[in-house]
């Protein structure tokens, strides 16, 4: 079950408004330079992380330049490159990431965003609606893989019209792709064309259900995936340390920051962030045993955390592996000093309990 960890291409700090695509984000006290990120990559390669996930958006450095910057940082270590398809052609998607596998050594992983919100699209010109936009992505899918097969490859869709796409020499290996989406516009296009369907972590019940309706889809196109999960980690010696470093995080988030992100989820046509949001609304945000939806409160995107000790978080791990679970994307803040913590004192115990 490999374990992959974040690579904080928006910058990084101490706190949980800092990295992403919230509007305070001036207290990124660790600018993401290339001198940063290679020290969080190194260590994550270090402590055995199989790969790092770096996003994309106007919020951060380009994911392609950042990671092929850092190939010659690291020495095994994959990069999942997030990207938008629709905003450039599938051919010339097809060609750089053929390009970047025989570059790398076969150390890159595609995360396919199909978009986030309408605004953020709009910044590139792209003014499909959210269902439109996966329907892109299905055809763009087809398109990339066509051109990766060999003989050159004619597609004829609403979104594309592509004549004889092909590639110099097809990567080796083949990217896979992960993909995430929660709607019901998504899943058929990750049972169809992902090889690694990625949700944000919710209580087990629920992961397990969105997890089951994929199985299903998968089933009826004949296709098998494998499953991923994206979390934050506070992890410590002891539980009681662990959440006093979540709370203290908290209590640093402004009261008008708070505010600004609920207006913010309150109209996201993200049925994925509708469901980050709604975990932040009871009367604890200890979700379920060890998850926490602090992260959420002021953070689009993943919003929850595993919170404990080493071997709490663990434990939790090993229940969420439990449900078909083969991936998973972790983070801290900071992301150089959580990668260490985690690799040193979580993932020893997993690998000596049979997970890893």
């Amino acid at each position: 079950m490999p374990f992959h960890w974040f690579l904080p291409t928006a910058g990084d700090s101490h706190d949980i408004v800092s990295g992403g695509q919230a509007s305070l984000t001036a207290d990124t006290s660790r600018p993401p330079d290339i001198g940063y990120l290679a020290l969080v990559a190194r260590a994550a390669e270090r402590v055995g992380f199989e790969a790092v996930l770096t996003p994309t958006g106007t919020f951060c450095e380009d994911a392609w330049l950042t990671t092929a910057a850092l190939l010659s940082e690291t020495e095994r270590l994959k990069f999942l490159v997030a990207f938008r398809p629709g905003l450039i052609s599938p051919t010339l998607a097809a060609q750089m990431a053929s390009t970047y596998q025989r570059i790398s050594g076969g150390r890159l992983a595609l995360n396919v965003v199909t978009g986030g919100e309408a605004s953020e699209q709009k910044r590139f010109g792209d003014h499909l609606s959210h269902d439109q936009r996966y329907a892109r992505t299905a055809e763009f899918l087809q398109v990339v893989r066509g051109a990766w097969a060999g003989p050159p490859f004619t597609f004829h869709g609403e979104h594309y019209e592509v004549e004889n796409a092909t590639v110099r020499q097809a990567p080796d290996p083949i990217p896979p792709v992960f993909f995430g989406g929660s709607s019901a516009a998504a899943l058929p296009v990750a049972a169809q064309h992902a090889d690694t369907y990625l949700t944000w972590a919710e209580p087990p019940a629920a992961v397990a259900a969105k997890l089951d309706a994929v199985r299903t889809l998968a089933k009826e196109a004949g296709r098998h995936l494998t499953y991923g999960i994206r979390l934050h980690v506070i992890s410590r010696d002891t539980s009681d340390e662990a959440w006093a470093v979540a709370r203290a995080l908290l209590a640093r988030v402004p009261d008008s920051e708070i505010e600004r992100a609920k207006k913010q989820f309150a109209a996201t046509e993200s049925e994925g962030q509708r469901r980050m949001a709604a975990l932040t609304t009871g009367d604890s945000l200890e979700v379920s045993p060890n998850l926490w939806a602090g992260f959420g409160i002021v953070r689009p995107g993943a919003g929850t955390a595993l919170v404990g000790s080493h071997a709490e978080v663990a434990a939790r791990i090993r229940e969420y592996q439990a449900l078909g679970l083969d991936h998973f994307i972790l983070s801290g803040q900071p992301h150089l000093e959580e990668a260490l913590r985690f690799g040193e004192n979580v993932l020893p115990l997993l690998t000596t309990n049979g997970v890893k």
